[in-house]
């Protein structure tokens, strides 16, 4: 087992990943930035090095410093925990040319997801269902007049090189076609240097379901399940569950969809964590996304229904040893969801909230979980995502785990910033919530029930394309931190007041 971590991210995912190693008895390197000097994970760790000032391209984001602090303090393994560097396979390659153990999937792995079109080929050929449409980038209008036609619309065009929405057009007709198209090709060679374009069907109102997987570099590859992450805020998850209330007791298209995923990981000779995406329609067919590289945020749920300590698998997986577990000795139990608590404001577009936390509370008690980075008497920085904590609740039954975190949730106590609190009491007690009938869009109509119906289905589609827009500009080379920067989404949202 390695002799030292360093633990290369900030906030509650770098407490996180502090805590597994003190159960394993690990010494911890934590990395700061001027913006984080009396951070909780630099507070908790054996030892901190600053790598920088606040700007996260100044300091989380450089690859030179991170391994040089992995020098000096003699640290044999980098975990990245997620967002920053984590998906990046030049800092994985990076790590091995340094002689540091990279805790998470070979770079290989993580180029081959690279390209969305050269993913879906790959997946098409594994024999992972896959959106219907193009495999190839559009060469012109023409050519994607008779494929839309063939598929149906609405179709979606999208960047084949990046995220974020970039590059990205929803089209209801064959008259909107090549306006769009020209414009996505404009917008994806400014956003992104490369004009590819692909093309596919647009599915309205799905629900976003992944699965969680374990591989190691012996061959095995096991799930952990299915989770739904369908309520979702400008593309950010907020509230996420396992099991999947739309799969339930179908467990005929759960084993299906935990088979697909099993076959996309290996068919990228896939090791470590990793989370299968997809998008799934009202009959539970379901289409591959994405492959996220990493560990996720909601990660937590999974670990509170199987048992399982992911951060602990993934250390025991990059030091070289086999899988602790077969897919025999995997039995999920119970209900488990989170919701994700902001330094932001709903009721103002979800515009940041930065300040002094004047008090902080978090639940507690049987059944209840917080992993959070912050404290009372901190300063939340406005440099990076405003994530504070992440805070589930398990149950025998969803309705359980439902009344668990919604009294977990009343528990809070949270003074000097806003947060989304109130508005998941109301998320929490609502009844077609509570009836599992959501989607990508439903938190865009149950916060704004005027929206016409046909823009309420516009919006969900175009959420189920971009969901996963920090993954993939992560894969495609562009800097990303541990979340937006505070700054362009404050003036974004004021632009759009």
């Amino acid at each position: 087992m390695f002799r030292k971590i360093l633990i290369a991210n900030r906030g509650e995912i770098a407490v996180r990943v502090l805590r597994t190693c003190r159960a394993l008895e690990i010494p911890t390197v934590a990395v700061y930035s001027d913006a984080d000097r009396t951070a909780l994970h630099v507070l908790m760790a054996d030892e901190a090095v600053r790598i920088g000032p606040a700007p996260a391209q100044e300091s989380y984001l450089r690859i030179d410093a991170i391994l040089d602090a992995a020098r000096k303090t003699g640290a044999e393994a980098i975990h990245p925990g997620y967002g920053f560097l984590s998906e990046n396979a030049a800092f994985a390659r990076a790590c091995a040319d340094a002689g540091v153990v990279f805790i998470g999937p070979p770079p290989e792995a993580m180029d081959a997801m690279g390209s969305k079109t050269a993913a879906r080929r790959r997946m098409q050929a594994a024999g992972v269902p896959v959106v219907p449409g193009t495999t190839e980038p559009l060469r012109d209008a023409a050519e994607a007049l008779p494929i839309a036609a063939a598929i149906g619309y609405p179709v979606m065009l999208k960047a084949a090189a990046g995220g974020g929405g970039k590059g990205m057009r929803l089209v209801h007709d064959s008259a909107e076609l090549a306006p769009a198209l020209e414009r996505a090709v404009s917008e994806a060679e400014r956003a992104f240097g490369d004009g590819s374009v692909y093309l596919e069907k647009a599915i309205v109102q799905p629900r976003h379901v992944e699965v969680q997987i374990l591989a190691d570099h012996h061959g095995a590859c096991i799930h952990l399940g299915e989770r739904e992450c369908s309520l979702q805020r400008r593309h950010q998850k907020v509230i996420e569950e396992t099991p999947s209330p739309l799969v339930g007791t179908h467990q005929d298209v759960r084993d299906r969809l935990t088979s697909a995923a099993i076959d996309a990981a290996l068919a990228v000779g896939y090791s470590n964590a990793g989370t299968v995406e997809f998008l799934m329609d009202g009959d539970r067919n379901f289409y591959f996304l994405e492959m996220n590289t990493r560990l996720q945020v909601e990660h937590p749920v999974t670990e509170m229904v199987s048992g399982v300590d992911l951060v602990r698998e993934q250390i025991h997986v990059a030091a070289g040893r086999p899988l602790r577990y077969t897919q025999d000795q995997v039995a999920p139990r119970g209900w488990a969801m989170e919701c994700r608590i902001y330094a932001e404001d709903p009721d103002q577009g979800f515009m940041p909230s930065p300040g002094r936390l004047e008090r902080y509370r978090l639940a507690e008690g049987p059944s209840v979980r917080a992993d959070s980075g912050a404290y009372e008497g901190w300063e939340v920085p406005m440099e990076y995502d405003p994530l504070l904590a992440k805070l589930s609740a398990w149950g025998p039954t969803r309705e359980e785990a439902i009344d668990r975190l919604r009294a977990a949730v009343d528990e809070c106590r949270i003074a000097g910033v806003r947060t989304p609190l109130e508005l998941y009491r109301r998320i929490l007690r609502d009844e077609s919530f509570r009836r599992g009938e959501i989607d990508t869009g439903w938190l865009g109509r149950f916060a704004s029930p005027d929206v016409p119906a046909d823009t309420q289905a516009d919006a969900a589609a175009l959420a189920a394309s971009v969901i996963h827009s920090r993954t993939e500009s992560a894969v495609a080379g562009q800097p990303v931190s541990n979340g937006s920067n505070w700054k362009r989404r404050a003036r974004q949202a004021g632009d759009r007041r």
